[in-house]
C-alpha cells in the first residue's frame, strides 16, 4: 500500500476494507446467482432473459475485480473463500431454484435494489473521504440501476405479454 495512497483516505480504512468486502461479497454472490440463472432459465421470453442475465453476471465479475484491486491498494486482502462471502454479504443470495423467468427477474431485481443501496450508503461514506473509492464504486452503482432498469424492462414485457385479453 502506497505510503501517500493511504494518507488520501480520510476515514478508517479498516471500517473501508470492511465495507468493501462486504460489497465484493455480494458481487461474488450476485455473478453466480446471474450466471446460473442464465444456465437454466425456462419459459416465455427465455431468449432475452438468458441475454440480460449473462450481461448481467459479466458486469457483476467486473465489479468484483474493481473492488478487489481496492481492497488490495488499501493493504487488504479479498475475502479468500466463498464460503465466507455468505458471513459478509450485505444482500445474501436467492438460490434460482425455481427456473421460471418471472421468479428469476423478481429475484434479481430484489439483488439490484439491494446493491444500490450498499453502493449509496459507500458513495455516502466516501464522497469526501476516499475520491478513489468513490469513484469506483460511482462507475458500480452506474451500472447497478441500470440493471435494475434493464431487468424491471423485461418483466414489464413479460407482465404484458402473458396478460390474459
Amino acid at each position: 500500500m502506497g505510503t501517500k495512497g493511504t494518507e488520501i483516505v480520510g476515514m478508517d480504512v479498516e471500517e473501508l476494507l470492511d465495507l468493501l468486502n462486504r460489497a465484493y461479497s455480494d458481487e461474488w454472490l450476485a455473478y453466480y446467482q446471474y450466471w446460473l440463472g442464465a444456465k437454466i432459465c425456462k419459459g416465455p421470453m427465455k431468449e432475452a432473459v438468458i441475454t440480460e442475465l449473462e450481461q448481467h453476471a459479466t458486469e457483476e465479475l467486473g465489479h468484483a475485480l474493481l473492488l478487489t484491486g481496492r481492497i488490495i491498494q488499501l493493504g487488504g486482502t479479498p475475502i479468500t473463500k466463498p464460503e465466507d462471502w455468505y458471513k459478509w454479504t450485505n444482500c445474501g443470495y436467492d438460490a434460482p431454484d425455481d427456473p421460471f423467468v418471472k421468479t428469476l427477474l423478481e429475484q434479481n431485481i430484489k439483488g439490484e435494489q439491494c446493491a444500490i443501496g450498499v453502493y449509496k450508503k459507500l458513495m455516502d461514506k466516501t464522497m469526501n473521504a476516499d475520491p478513489i473509492t468513490y469513484n469506483i464504486v460511482l462507475q458500480i452503482i452506474q451500472q447497478e440501476v441500470e440493471h435494475e432498469e434493464d431487468l424491471q424492462s423485461l418483466l414489464e414485457d413479460f407482465e404484458l405479454m402473458t396478460r390474459r385479453k
